[in-house]
């Protein structure tokens, strides 16, 4: 059974009939924004200055703020791992410039894995490198 308030708006699962329906105005959503003193000041200063709103304000700021922002990467380990993939792309190709170009292929690759790599004595102090499980 749905019953209407003085208004004649449905207060239907309306516990308490004497609070006002609220009604959804529009389609963006409410976010509160939680500034220093300071800078909402410094908003509300710039917004008279644009003949904004303190909301139109604070959004139009975060849109310049983001346009003008680096993209900020999916995840740091993954930025992380490529650019030390990209290093040792480096250091095998400036190595494979310095090896004597008579080497067998199989001893330039072991050179050069053994540069790349370091001594096998330290792979346990590398921290770039996985742990053996135990």
């Amino acid at each position: 059974m749905c019953h209407t308030g003085p208004s004649g708006v449905s207060d239907y699962d309306n516990k308490d009939s004497d609070r006002p329906v609220r009604r959804r105005t529009g389609l963006d959503i409410i976010s509160a924004v939680k500034m220093p003193e300071g800078l909402t000041a410094a908003v509300d200063a710039w917004a008279e200055t644009q003949q904004l709103s303190r909301a139109a304000a604070i959004c139009k700021l975060v849109e310049l703020g983001l346009k003008v922002a680096p993209a900020a990467p999916t995840s740091p380990h993954i930025t992380v791992a490529s650019d030390a993939a990209k290093i040792e792309e480096i250091a095998v190709h400036e190595i494979e410039g310095l090896l004597d170009p008579a080497l067998p292929a199989d001893e330039r690759e072991r050179r050069i894995r053994r540069l790349t790599e370091g001594p096998p004595e330290f792979s346990h102090a590398r921290i770039d490198l996985p742990k053996p499980e135990t």
